[in-house]
């Protein structure tokens, strides 16, 4: 009898080995070895200072990944649903803007008022102020934008976006980190032509875009090798690209420059220590992707935003390691003294008083 039992599990286990270890995937894993994370301490220590931030519920939508604000104050986040919703400047309400039959993401208006959005299946769209959307670009230097992601805009008009992967789509980006190849580019349109030029490729997972105040470079988020990428647009080293700032200890998503002296980063979540340790061996890697997503690695619900110098400096670290109220936040944007966070994954849009802000009259939202 026990060696028919044995036999029995023998024939049902052997099928789901199989599929384990052969059943056709669309990624090709690379071999690497992540960096040993910093410490949680010092610039990275721990403390409550997002647990004030006042949550903004949307009722029936999900995933304002990236928010923009307009001249009245009135602030903007794009849907799952492929919606654009507006809310009013005191969050009281909120409505729907546009609709672009994507996905959008990245937010930004332009010097005339158009939404510029980044659609991770529509491409680079501009929304005007009707909410009529028009398609502005598709492609770059002969490649499709299979991921259009980020954006920010220069004070010439430029518009500089991330296309996060040429080879996977808004919902394999999972899949694409655990392949962990360099998919992203980084692009700059010109409003005048038309025209796309790339200006970085071989990205892991290009997101964030934010320019410097004085229009001398671009940064851009590798979101998958935890560090963030400056590309050099004036001056002698102009063309050229650095590493601003590595092994950071989260997956940054967004960033965002406040104008001033601040390039706020908004991480994802935490490094994840599975995906680390899953770095060096492929295979393994294949097998995850195999497996039904409820048992994949996934973010830990945390909140983490980082502000940075202009060299690469921590000069700002607010968390709420809970995740209350408000989780998973993807961007983070500086307006009338408050910062405005973005959540792929939360029901809501969220703000809280920026750090040494002296106009908000709401004390829950001062950290």
């Amino acid at each position: 009898m026990k060696k028919r039992i044995a036999l029995v599990l023998a024939a049902l286990c052997l099928p789901l080995l199989a599929y384990l270890c052969f059943w056709p995937v669309p990624l090709d894993p690379a071999v690497w070895e992540a960096p040993a994370p910093p410490a949680m301490t010092g610039v990275y220590a721990p403390n409550q200072l997002l647990r004030g931030a006042t949550r903004f519920e949307l009722d029936d939508g999900l995933g304002p990944e990236d928010i923009a604000v307009d001249a009245e104050g009135r602030f903007y986040g794009g849907l799952e649903d492929g919606r654009i919703v507006r809310f009013e400047a005191d969050g009281g309400g909120h409505s729907t803007f546009a609709d672009t039959g994507g996905r959008p993401l990245g937010l930004h208006f332009d010097a005339a008022g158009n939404l510029i959005v980044a659609d991770a299946y529509k491409g680079l769209l501009q929304v005007d102020p009707a909410g009529a959307v028009t398609v502005l670009a598709i492609e770059a230097d002969g490649v499709p934008l299979g991921f259009t992601d980020d954006l920010d805009i220069g004070a010439d008009g430029t518009i500089y976006f991330s296309d996060a992967s040429v080879k996977f789509r808004f919902h394999q980006y999972k899949i694409d980190g655990l392949e962990h190849r360099p998919n992203g580019r980084l692009l700059a349109y010109d409003p005048a032509t038309g025209a796309v030029r790339t200006l970085l490729e071989e990205l892991y997972f290009a997101n964030g875009v934010a320019v410097s105040p004085d229009q001398s470079f671009v940064l851009v988020n590798e979101t998958w090798k935890y560090r963030i990428k400056r590309y050099w647009l004036q001056g002698a080293r102009a063309g050229e690209a650095e590493i601003l700032i590595d092994n950071l200890p989260g997956f940054p998503d967004g960033v965002s420059s406040n104008g001033r002296d601040t390039f706020w980063v908004a991480m994802a979540s935490p490094r994840n220590t599975l995906v680390d340790r899953l770095a060096p061996y492929p295979f393994l890697r294949k097998m995850v992707v195999r497996l039904p997503e409820a048992v994949q690695p996934k973010p830990a619900h945390y909140a983490f935003v980082l502000g940075l110098d202009g060299r690469g400096r921590v000069t700002h670290n607010l968390q709420a390691p809970s995740g209350k109220p408000f989780a998973h936040i993807t961007s983070v944007e500086e307006h009338g003294g408050y910062l405005y966070l973005g959540s792929l994954h939360e029901t809501a849009a969220a703000r809280i008083a920026a750090p040494g802000a002296t106009n908000s009259t709401d004390a829950s939202e001062t950290p």
